[in-house]
This record gives C-alpha cells, structure tokens and sequence, in this order.
C-alpha cells in the first residue's frame, strides 16, 4: 500500500489514519473523499453502514480485501487485529490497534487486518473496498474473544446473529489451514 496523503501509520503494518480536508465556506462543506493518485490501490465498491448507538459490527477479516473507512457522520471506536502473524504461527500473539474515529477522519485497512467498529453513537460509516462483494472472502471471529484482548467500549453490544456465531481468532485460523 502506499503512503495516504494527510495519513499517518498505525502501529499495525499498512494501517493509516486520517483525516478529511473540508472546505468550507457560508454555504457548507465539500471533502474529497477519494482520489486515485492517493494509492496504487483499485477500489471497486462504495459501501454506506449506518449504524445506531451501541450497535457492534466485527470483527470482520478479509484475505484478499483493502477497506478505506471514514466516518461521515457519528463516532465509532474502531478495533483493527493482524491476523497475518498467526497465519505463520498460531502461537503468535496477535497486534491489536484501536481508535475512536469522528466525522471526516478515515482509516486504511489492509488485507489480513482483521476490523470491526462500535457505535458511540448513530454513526454513518462510508467506506471503499478493492473487491466486489461476493461472499467467499467475507470471514469473521468473535469480537469478544479473551485471546484477542480488546476492550470495547461496552460489554453487551448490540450484534448481528452472524456476529454473535463467529468463533475464536484461532479457530477460524485452523479452519482455514484445513
């Protein structure tokens, strides 16, 4: 991935964070929220997740997907994990990052970075990814689980049934080596 103008990296390999410039004058704001100088990465999808407080989305891991999220409006507390250690060795302990996000600041996610957001409050999520959605790369783990550590901001978030079945990190890693 390539440097993201106005970005700054994460502590996770190929994470950046960001914020979007506003324009402003009497008549309100313009942002430009993508451009394809910015990265050598294709996006091919635009998606909009609108999100009221206290729900959690994630986490979410793709093996062959970037996701450029900003927040157009609300906050989300953003939870990125490496999985791509474990890949290699399932003893490894994974890298966890988080942030909470505002209106007009961004995030780069790159394949193998597992992510996932709870809404702080009524949050509209827009983000960019470089595969069009076909499931067979859609794959996630439990937001919840103890090996990961994370701590979200609530403890009785409001999920998705598919979120509430997804296994543990190492689990889904094992089902995937076969």
């Amino acid at each position: 991935m390539t440097d993201w103008p106005g970005g700054e990296p994460g502590n996770i390999a190929g994470v950046a964070w960001g914020r979007l410039t506003a324009h402003a004058d009497e008549r309100g704001a313009f942002r430009e929220l993508w451009r394809a100088s910015w990265s050598t990465e294709r996006f091919v999808q635009a998606n909009l997740s609108s999100s009221r407080a206290g729900v959690l989305r994630g986490l979410h891991y793709h093996r062959r997907q970037l996701d450029r999220w900003s927040v157009a409006s609300g906050r989300a507390f953003v939870a990125l994990v490496d999985v791509r250690p474990l890949l290699a060795d399932l003893s490894a302990t994974p890298l966890v990052e988080t942030r909470v996000l505002g209106p007009d600041e961004w995030v780069a996610i790159p394949a193998g970075v597992a992510h996932g957001f709870y809404a702080i409050e009524a949050t509209d999520l827009l983000y960019f990814v470089t595969n069009e959605y076909d499931g067979t790369d859609e794959l996630g783990f439990a937001w919840d689980d103890p090996e990961v550590g994370l701590t979200w901001p609530h403890r009785h978030p409001i999920l998705s049934p598919r979120d509430r079945a997804n296994p543990p990190l190492r689990e889904l890693l094992r089902s995937l080596r076969g």
